[in-house]
């Protein structure tokens, strides 16, 4: 008795076919295992080739820059880290109680309004920037009441 090759295949090997030929017609992963089916259920190899969720492009952000806000007998300190900036690149503008901080490098801006603890005299601003470090240092103002006192 001759052994003949019977035409007769697995079930599993039409679905391998199916496979092949998919990847031939350079279709999607997802389409490729769409209509497998085994007895009525999805095949267990279905799963193999689905698509994971697709991978989104990650923007890489910069983290914001540290800044501190101390208080001195006379002054209002205002300390922060802007690296990468150019000292002529950053400007700073105070009135009464708030400070505004803007910088700007070639792709990168920063842009900062804060709100100091004490009134302040703008004209008293005295900026110092190194090695990545600001430093701003602005003389508290007089409050009205001891203005008054002393005319009073």
């Amino acid at each position: 008795m001759k052994w003949r090759r019977s035409e007769k295949r697995p079930k599993w090997f039409k679905i391998v076919k199916k496979l092949d030929e998919a990847e031939n017609e350079k279709a999607s992963k997802i389409s490729r295992t769409k209509n497998l089916k085994v007895r009525g259920r999805p095949h267990p190899y279905m799963y193999m080739y689905r698509n994971s969720k697709p991978l989104k492009k990650t923007v890489w952000k910069e983290p914001e820059p540290l800044l501190d806000i101390f208080q001195e007998k006379d002054n209002v300190v205002v300390v922060a880290e802007l690296k990468g900036f150019k000292r002529e690149n950053i400007k700073a503008h105070a009135e009464k109680q708030r400070l505004i901080l803007s910088a700007k490098a070639q792709e990168r801006k920063y842009y900062k309004s804060l709100n100091l603890p004490k009134g302040v005299i703008p004209e008293s601003m005295r900026i110092t920037y190194k090695n990545g470090v600001l430093e701003i240092r602005l003389k508290k103002a007089l409050e009205e009441k001891a203005l008054n006192k002393v005319a009073g």
